[in-house]
Parts: structure tokens; sequence; C-alpha cells
């Protein structure tokens, strides 16, 4: 109690000492037991510690309820199999019994635990919760209701499988009667508390509740059930979509839904999967169903409190209108024409809280304007809307659309204080000129529209005026028309608008320079086939783009150096692809970018906030080195002078988020330094200290410090072993292997080992090594594991021969050797040649195992492991993996996936390592070496091969063409 009281303390340290003593408990058996015991206390005093008692408990549960994690991954956390049960057993009852915003952090807890043991290891949980559905106290019932829509989330938005299916069987069993029969009571009781608002609040959220609840179990199919008692649900939906209450409406609210609102936004919802799977029993039900949702629509106001209720009603309607199976519903002209009037226009209109937004909340508003967001707003489903009309009725829609269009530039060219019916026409003209869309662009346009002579006539205006003062909201629209259109414009088009594109990044609203970074970033992106070569190739070349850099990288950071503005991502995300295009031609100014990176860095280290923008920062200082030293990598001094101090301060703070991204860039620069250079003394200070074991706790950092360390055996593998450190190597290799989250980058650094350490040196730690690497197999519990595994046989077998890899695996348990290679390697050995290097290393190494191992041509048995394994070695050969390119030719897609453990730096990435570099042609060192072990051998080897060789029509086919490639004969 009094730990947890400390964690409130208005003083930084006592909370950091009372947060190390919770978690130094947490890993002791029983602490999860106590801290529950501190929820349920019922003293009123200490609401704020039981409060935070909640949290922490919910956390425990978060990190370390679930045991099919590695111990690491659970930071340590023991609840013990009997406190499991206890926990289990109490946790719905403490739910129901304690205050409401403890309640919330208890039903997550529960929802949390039912993530990993429901409904498998915790059977009476559903008939629990549905028991005390019938409690008369409706915040129990509601909080049961929110439970239990938690848990049942899992149904939403995955792909179907038996387990999934065997889950939502349970589920719907014990809850598909309960929910019908308590939704029908709860409006008995809604008519009979007419004139109670408080009680009738209650009573809207339970059923909204229930809404979400039918939306899970129907989301994957219609359940029987609920198709048996169609009728009483619909009727039920039908009654509250026309239901009306003025106490429970208030005028004056602008912002915040009703109870009615947010029912009725649900019922949409949940009858919009029923007309999306055009299911039969509900068909009937529709012409009402669609009546009821436009009447709605057409009576909701414009104000925010209506949004949510507006976007499903609009989503509806559009999931019908695109569909040819309910033209009838819509085919008339007056209907299109009354669609755009009343529902399509009204919603794209500027309204008062979309200025206020603008100015007041610019992130919010950027999020619905940009391409592939999942924020949903008024303007974003009109436009689908109209999509989904010119996608079944084109033409007449598309005539509607034009007139409406020229009517609203006459008006704003009458009246320029009309501004906002010319950025509804932009925003009309955005809906109607789409055919097909992806998230590269726009692929078609509709034939009816002249989208560029709009775009003359109207936009470009927009864009050439630098009052930047002047309808800011009206540009806006004007730069996301050119970003959305950008594979329409031609190459000189693009070019002439980039320098008016970049005279808006200095405009002080944060959404008008946003939307050009963003812009800028797009086109910088956007490619086209060239009609000589047909390659792909990008539509703004580096020579087209180098005389714009200055005045680009000027807009770019006058807004990242602006510390009154956030951190912005969509400008720090261009200035990482203006870099990673600009290539060679930034070298000149790389002092000046990275002080300005270097300055960012040291800001956003006081509060590392927003991960996207922190990743595109670290990519930028990547691409910079890049650039750099591909071009001369005797610029890696100067470099390494720049980035030591500012990351030596992310070292010294242990900022969590970014140093996985430093130990990456330091391993890059580390990687193009000259060799004939050394390690320099700030790399051979910086070594000792990235063997501190807490340093490899964190998860995070392991991939970026096993690169960092690879590098440093690459550059001085001999200095470092002679300074007595490969033990330390060794002993970290053992720990990562012992984990399923870091086995893949044990087996990275056991590869860098053995590549740079001479064998003679290693020898001492093979069987040790070896034997690791046997037991971590045997144990079976990692599917990704057997591959990794053979990629570094088949590296050492490649590098030392194939006797010698028989040694070392004999050597742990004898007859290893075969049966590793009939079980795991040679039936896996086409999966592990993923990509050119890999396929090579495979094709290297079983080639001197089979060409130098005699043990292989002992017998009969043994012949025929031998001819399953030619069979691999062929099949590696003749596959197309081992005929592809490692380069691609285009510019990766950076996109980003924060996961608080570990993001990749896709500019900092290596190109891979040929660990056979004198192999030039792995198909004639297959010919040669069994040509070799045919003349050592007469007459042995025909009969094997044809064995190998007859087992696959493939396999047969891919030898005889490297016969006659190589001119192979046996």
């Amino acid at each position: 109690r009094q730990v947890l009281a400390q964690t409130l303390s208005p003083y930084a340290d006592a909370r950091k000492q009372a947060e190390a003593q919770l978690n130094q408990a947490s890993k002791q058996p029983g602490h999860a037991m106590e801290v529950v015991r501190l929820v349920a206390s019922a003293d009123a005093a200490d609401a704020a510690v039981r409060q935070s008692a909640a949290v922490h408990f919910k956390n425990l549960i978060k990190k370390g309820w679930d045991e099919s994690k590695d111990e690491a991954d659970r930071h340590g956390i023991v609840i013990s199999g009997e406190d499991r049960i206890t926990v289990k057993k109490h946790l719905v009852e403490l739910m129901c019994t304690v205050p409401p915003q403890i309640q919330a952090q208890v039903s997550e807890s529960i929802s949390l635990i039912a993530g990993v043991d429901f409904p498998k290891k915790w059977e009476y949980l559903l008939p629990e919760l549905v028991q005390k559905m019938q409690s008369p106290d409706l915040a129990v019932v509601n909080g049961c209701l929110m439970t239990v829509n938690a848990i049942f989330k899992r149904f939403r938005y995955v792909q179907r499988s038996d387990a999934l299916y065997a889950d939502l069987i349970f589920a719907l069993n014990h809850m598909q009667q309960p929910l019908l029969i308590m939704f029908v009571q709860t409006g008995k009781q809604i008519e009979a508390s007419q004139n109670d608002p408080q009680k009738l609040t209650q009573l809207f959220e339970s059923l909204r509740l229930m809404c979400r609840i039918f939306f899970s179990l129907n989301f994957q199919d219609l359940p029987e059930f609920f198709e048996d008692h169609m009728k009483e649900w619909m009727d039920e939906f039908a009654k509250y979509l026309q239901y009306t209450n003025p106490l429970l409406v208030d005028a004056d609210e602008e912002t915040d839904s009703s109870p009615i609102d947010k029912l009725q936004a649900a019922i949409i919802e949940n009858i919009k999967i029923y007309a999306d799977k055009d299911e039969e029993p509900f068909i009937p039900f529709l012409p009402d169903f669609t009546k009821l949702v436009w009447n709605l629509l057409i009576g909701l106001t414009t104000y925010p409190k209506h949004d949510r209720l507006t976007v499903s009603s609009i989503k509806f309607l559009s999931s019908l209108v695109e569909k040819k199976m309910h033209n009838n519903l819509f085919q008339e002209r007056s209907t299109l024409e009354q669609i755009v009037t009343s529902i399509v226009i009204p919603n794209l209109m500027v309204r008062e809280a979309d200025e206020e937004k603008f100015e007041d909340d610019p992130q919010e508003y950027i999020l619905t304007e940009i391409e592939g967001s999942d924020s949903e707003s008024r303007r974003k489903v009109s436009r689908d809307l109209l999509r989904a009309m010119c996608r079944q009725f084109e033409v007449a829609t598309t005539e509607i659309c034009k007139q409406h269009i020229a009517d609203m530039l006459a008006q704003s060219a009458r009246d320029p204080s009309k501004w906002a019916a010319k950025d509804a026409a932009i925003h009309l003209m955005l809906g109607t000129a789409i055919r097909l869309e992806s998230h590269q662009g726009v692929s078609e346009l509709n034939e009816n529209v002249n989208m560029l002579e709009f775009f003359s006539t109207q936009v470009f205006s927009e864009l050439q005026d630098t009052n930047h003062s002047n309808r800011p909201m009206v540009k806006a629209t004007a730069l996301k028309f050119v970003c959305t259109f950008r594979k329409q414009f031609t190459r000189e088009q693009l070019i002439s608008l980039l320098p008016l594109l970049i005279a808006h990044l200095g405009s002080p609203s944060i959404v008008v320079h946003t939307l050009a970074g963003y812009g800028i970033e797009r086109i910088l992106m956007t490619s086209e086939v060239d009609p000589t070569t047909q390659q792909k190739r990008y539509k703004i070349s580096r020579v087209e783009l180098q005389p714009l850099l200055e005045s680009l990288f000027t807009g770019l950071f006058g807004i990242i150096d602006n510390t009154e503005w956030n951190e912005n991502e969509h400008v720090m995300k261009c200035t990482m692809r203006a870099l990673s295009r600009a290539g060679e031609d930034v070298v000149p100014i790389t002092g000046i970018v990275f002080n300005k990176l270097a300055a960012a860095l040291e800001r956003v280290c006081k509060n590392p906030r927003n991960p996207s923008y922190n990743h595109y920062l670290f990519e930028s200082i990547a691409a910079l080195v890049r650039n750099v030293c591909s071009k001369d990598a005797s610029q890696t001094a100067q470099l390494e002078a720049l980035l030591f101090p500012p990351f030596q301060i992310v070292l010294q703070m242990d900022i969590s988020e970014f140093t996985p991204y430093v130990f990456q860039v330091l391993a890059q620069l580390l990687e193009y330094r000259p060799k004939e250079t050394g390690l320099g003394e700030a790399y051979t200070s910086l070594f000792a200290p990235l063997l501190t074991p807490s340093l490899w706790e964190r998860k995070g950092n392991v991939p970026g410090l096993v690169r960092l360390l690879t590098a440093y055996l690459k550059m001085s593998a001999a200095d470092l072993v002679a300074g007595g450190h490969l033990r330390a190597f060794l002993g970290i290799f053992q720990k990562l292997i012992a984990s399923k989250a870091t086995e893949a980058s044990s087996i990275e650094l056991l590869t860098a080992i053995t590549i740079y350490v001479p064998i003679d040196q290693l020898r001492e730690y093979l069987n040790t090594i070896f034997r690791l690497i046997l037991t971590k197999l045997a144990q079976g519990k990692s599917n990704k594991f057997p591959v990794l595994a053979i990629q570094y046989f088949a590296l050492f077998s490649g590098l030392h021969g194939g006797q010698a890899i028989f040694d070392c695996l004999n050597g742990v348990s004898p007859g290893a050797a075969m049966s590793l290679l009939v079980q795991i390697w040679s039936p896996k050995a086409k999966n592990a040649a993923y990509s050119l290097t890999s396929a090579k290393t495979q094709a290297v190494g079983l080639t001197r195992l089979l060409c130098e191992t005699p043990a292989l041509l002992a017998d009969d048995n043994v012949k025929k492991i031998w001819a399953q394994t030619f069979a691999s070695v062929v099949g590696i050969l003749s596959s197309n993996t081992f005929s592809a390119n490692d380069v691609d030719a285009d510019e990766p897609e950076i996109e980003i996936a924060y996961d608080a453990s570990y993001s990749q730096l896709s500019l900092a990435t290596k190109k891979a390592h040929d660990p056979f570099p004198h192999v030039a042609d792995p198909m004639a060192m297959f010919k040669e070496s069994l040509e070799q072990l045919n003349t050592a051998h007469p007459g042995v080897l025909s009969p094997i091969v044809q064995l190998g060789v007859s087992s696959d029509p493939k396999i047969a086919s891919g030898f005889q063409s490297i016969c006659q490639r190589t001119g192979l004969r046996l």
C-alpha cells in the first residue's frame, strides 16, 4: 500500500524508487494476489491508491500472464498456477463491486486474461458474466457488457480459421439467446423510464454495448440463431432508428453525441454487416431500413456531435449504392440528384468545427486528408459515396456533379468570401473523377471528367498564390488534389509543380505545410515505365531534383527547427525521402544538414513522444551516412565526429526508444570505415560498454547490437580475439540462442564469429557451440530455428569442409550428423535458400558435404541419404531463388511498423555478405566436385545420382539443365 502510494508522489525520485520496488516485487510469487486484495479493499480514503493498484495489476497481466512468451518478454513477472486459479475465480465478482474508474481497469484485466485463456482455460467466464448481467444494478450490467464486448472483439477483422470458429461457437452458445432476451427486456425498461434521463442514459448504453456484441458475433457469418430470430432483432433496431426523447438531447450541445445518437450509429453498423454480405434473410428488411437511414441522415445537423452517426449512415448507403442488385433503389435521376444535393454537398462543405480543427487540432485534421488513413470524416465518406454512385451510374452522377461544381465555382468567383464553395467543388471533383485508386495513387479516371483542365483553371491558381494567409483551407485542398492525381501528371508537369509545393512549406499553417511535405514525398516516390528500356523509373530523377535541393531543405528544416510546433512526421518523412533520392548531391551540404538533424535529435531526446517522427529522423541520418560514405569512405571520420556526441547522449541517458537506432547507425558507419584505419579511438572506447549484460536484456537492442558486433569482427577480429574477447562473444551467443525472440540474432552473431575468427582459435569452443544448437533443435519449440541452424551448418561446411561439419555434429552425439541430414537439413534445405546469398551458401555447403564426406558412400542405406541430399542441391541450383537478383532496382517504400521493441532502419540496411567470394559460379563448383568424386569412386556415382533425380520430375529436369549448361558427364 505504501509503495503504491509513493507511485503517486509529485517527486520523480520517489516515484522511480517505488516503481523499482514494484518491479522487484512482481518477480515474487503471491504478488499479484496481494495487489488484488488491495484493489478489493473498501477503504474510501485509499481510492487513489486502489486505482493505482488496479492499473498496476492490469500491467502485471498484460506483461506476465501469457506463459507462452519468453521470460524476457514477461519481464520476470511470476504469477503462480495457484494465483492464476484464484484470480480468475474472483475477478468478475471484484469488477461488480468496485467503483466505476476501478471497474474499467478490472474489466480490461479480465479481457487481457481472456485473450490468453478464454475459452479453453476459462470456460466458466462467460456463464458467470451472463449470470451477473441479471443484476438490478445497471453499473454492474454495463460493466459485464463492456467486458464481453472487449473479449468478443477477437472475432472482428480477422481471417476465419477452425480455431476462431470453435471459440465463436462457444461464445454463441452462451451468449446469443441471453443477448436477445436482454435487448428486448431493456427496451421494456426504457418504455417504463421515459421521464428518468439518468436511468435512460444507462439503459441506452446497455443497448449500445449489446449492439457491439451483436456486431462481433455476426461479423464472420450470419449465425443460425440470428437468422431464426431476424424479425425480432430487426423490429428492435427499426424502433430505435425512429426513437426520440427530448430529455436525452441537449439542444445546446454541439460536440458530444447523445445516448440515442450512439445507439443509432451502432445499429446502422450492425445492419451494414448484413447488407455487405447480401444475407438473404435480411433482404426483405432492406427497403425499410434504407428509408429509415435516409430520413435519419437528412435530419442530422452538421455539428460534430452527429459526425459518427452521419459517417455510419453514409457508409451504409454507399454499401448499397455500389451493388448492382440494389440499383432499383437508386436508379432514378431524381434520387441521385437528392443524394448529391441533400447528403454529399452538405457534408463536403467546410463547417465552423472544421475551421476550428484546421487551426487548433491540425494533426487530427491531417489524418482525414492523407491516403491510407483509417480516420474517417464526413468528407471522406461523402467522396466514397460519390465514387460508389459513379461505379453504378457514372454518366448521370457525373452530369449532376458537373452542374453543381460549375454553380459553386461561379458562386465563389462572384464573392471571394464564399471560398468554402470552391473548396467543396474541388472535393466534389475528387469524388467524381476517380474510377480506380490504390495506395500507389489513382490508376484510372472517369472518362466523363477532364481532370487536367479542371486543375489548370481552378486548382493551379491556388498553388501559385504565395499569400499564405489567403484561403489556407483551399490551398490545403489544392495540395491534396495534386497529391491524389500525381500519377496523371506528366514528368514535365510535376517538375514545374514541385517549386510551388516547396513554396508552401513556408506556410505558417500546419495543415498546409504538412500537406505540402506529404505531397512532395509522394511525388518523389512516383514512378513510370521508361518507354525505351521498359524499366520502372522515378518520374522525378536525381538530376531534376538537384536544382531544387537548397529551397527544399530550407523549407523542410524551417518547419523542423520551429520548436513551437509539434514534431511533424510527414515533414520528417519528406526530409528522409529527399536525402535518400538526392544521393551524393547532398555531400556538399552534409555538415549543415547533419547539424539540423542533430538539433532535432537533441530536442526529441527530452521527450520521445512521436515514434514515426523519430523513426524518420534516424532514417534521415542513415540516408546521410549512406550518401556520404558510399561516395567516399574516407569521410567516415568526419561523420563519426558529428555523430558520436549526440549518440553518446542517447546511450548515457539510456533512451530505450532510440538505442536500437543508434546501434544500427553506428554499425552502418563502422561497415563503411576503411579497414586500414582500424577501429579508431571512438569505436575502441565504445566496445567494452557494448558487452554490458543490461544492454542485452532489452530485446529491442539485440538486432542492432549484433550487427554492430559483427561490424567490429569484420573490422578487427584478430585484435578482439587477442584481447581475450572471444569468450564474451560466445557468451552472448549462448544467451541469445536460449530465447525464441533472439534466436535469429544468435545465429547471425555466430555466423560472423565463424567467418571472421580463424578456425584454430575457435576449435576449443566448437563442441559447446554445436551442443547448444542441437539442444535447441531437439526442444522443437521454434518453427524458424531449424532453417537458421541448417543455414549455419551450410556455412560451416562451405568454409571448413563436409568432414569437418560431420565431425562436429557427431562429436556432440554419435550418429547426429546422419540423423540431422535426413530429418532436417535435406528436407528443409530449399527453405533455407530464400535469397541469392543464402542459396549460394546452401549450394556450396551441401556440395562440399556430398563430395568430401566418405561416410556418405559407406553402404547402400547411407547412399540413399546421399541421393536425397543430392536432390536438394539440384533443387536449389535450378530454382528461381538461385537465379534471382538480390538487388531491388526500385527504392523500398519505407513504412512504419513501430513496436517499441525494434524498428529496422531501411536506409541503414547492409548488402548481404557473401562468405564465398572465391566461388564465382556454384553450379560450376558442383560440376567440378562431382567429377572429382566420380573419378575417385568409378562407377559408384551414376546409380546414386539416378536414384536422387528419379523421385521428382522437376529434379530430373533441373539436373538435365545443369548438365547441359556445365557439360557435366558422369
